[in-house]
């Protein structure tokens, strides 16, 4: 009996291993075919949409220009209209209140001379209607997750950042998208206080003294699943 005991302790630690791993899994397929959706509802929605998410007239301003001064400040998240449900995954067949995925994205133009664009897609849960995201103008009123900007500087370290801004927006595990050049990172570490401004990157810093992120909201875990890019002819 005490061998079997001993046994099925070990077993049971398995279980919930295996149902975050399968969770993971199921999440980050889900969110590779959302950011497919997105990546085609954008282009669709380049020739406008009532829900108007996307404001591409930006693109022929003089802001965007493909140089060290572009940044995604100049061009508009495309969460626009938080009535407009075609940021939910899936896309048809529920009611709205059961979408548990959403999307968001930001442009950044890569060609003066064309209509190249970098599309940055973020793929978020929502695990509760009742909570409240961070948004960029400061309301922290939005229904599902949206990217913020954080205000870094460089650590003391090639692959090391100092958060200047909110600190508790970038935690383990988050992915941030640098501000100027659209790079990806992934957070591997945000070191325990009195050093809890520093964060550890995947890789080398190369960007700005901004980045993007979507933050946790109040009372809620990280929300952002898996983050994509792609460079779409406009």
């Amino acid at each position: 009996m005490g061998i079997l005991s001993v046994g099925m302790i070990f077993i049971a630690g398995v279980f919930p291993a295996s149902i975050y791993l399968t969770t993971i899994a199921t999440e980050r397929t889900i969110a590779a075919v959302a950011a497919d959706e997105a990546f085609a509802k954008i282009r669709i929605y380049a020739t406008g949409d009532p829900c108007q998410p996307i404001e591409l007239s930006a693109l022929d301003t003089n802001e965007l220009r493909p140089d060290g001064t572009i940044d995604f400040n100049n061009i508009l998240p495309a969460m626009k209209d938080a009535n407009c449900n075609e940021f939910l995954y899936p896309s048809t067949g529920t009611d709205d209140s059961a979408k548990q995925y959403c999307w968001s994205a930001l442009f950044r133009r890569t060609d003066a001379n064309d209509r190249l664009v970098q599309v940055t897609v973020f793929v978020c849960r929502r695990v509760s209607q009742n909570l409240k995201y961070h948004t960029l103008d400061g309301s922290d009123n939005s229904a599902w997750p949206v990217p913020v900007k954080v205000s870094v500087s460089p650590g003391g370290n090639n692959n090391e950042l100092q958060i200047t801004g909110e600190k508790t927006y970038i935690n383990d595990g988050y992915t941030i998208v640098d501000n100027q050049t659209g790079r990806i990172y992934r957070v591997l570490e945000r070191y325990k206080s009195p050093a809890d401004n520093t964060i550890l990157l995947d890789r080398n810093w190369q960007g700005s003294n901004e980045v993007w992120v979507v933050p946790p909201p109040v009372g809620g875990r990280y929300p952002c699943i898996a983050v994509y890019q792609k460079i779409i002819r406009f």
